[in-house]
Formats: C-alpha cells, structure tokens, sequence
C-alpha cells in the first residue's frame, strides 16, 4: 500500500474527489483552507487580502496497483490547468488499521 498526498488549489476539489473516484478510491482524509506557495512560480494561497486563493489537500491510502494510473490522472490534470497548482506525492505505508 501507498499513500498519495495531494495539494491543490481549492477550485480542483470536487475534480480531484471524482477523479479518485474514477478508480474506485473512495476513502481519503482531507484537509479544507491550507495556506501554500509553489517553490518555483505562481501565485501564493494564502487566504489573504492580497492573496485570497486558498489550497485543499488530501491523503488517500491505495493500493500499489493504483500508484501509477493515480498520478498519471493528476499529472494530466495538472497539465491542464498549470496556473491554478497541484502537487501530488507517494508515500509508503507500512502498517494500517
């Protein structure tokens, strides 16, 4: 089992809930109105005044068979809107319950 952890900028949350769901993932853990900022370009989301956007993430626990078909989906996903942000990574799990 892996866990993908995914930032993104709050206007993709019901796309990345649906997209999971594409996969038949239906458990995920998600955190609402997260501050963040690119390492490399775009805009802050920090839920200010200057910057008023905000971030979502999410941890959802799959299994190994699903690591790379997930990250591709969010990997085109963020292709597609390249302005708005999405930051997706893998972990592994080595116990559950």
């Amino acid at each position: 089992m892996k866990a993908i952890f995914v930032a993104y900028n709050q206007a993709y949350n019901d796309e990345i809930i649906a997209l999971l769901e594409s996969f038949g993932q239906r458990g995920f853990t998600e955190w609402r109105e997260i501050g963040g900022r690119g390492s490399v370009d775009g805009e802050p989301h920090l839920g200010s005044h200057a910057w008023p956007t905000q971030n979502h993430a999410l941890l959802t626990v799959v299994d190994d068979s699903l690591v790379a078909p997930v990250m591709e989906a969010l990997r085109r996903t963020d292709e597609a809107g390249p302005k708005l942000g999405l930051r997706a990574y893998v972990l592994p799990v080595e116990q559950a319950l």
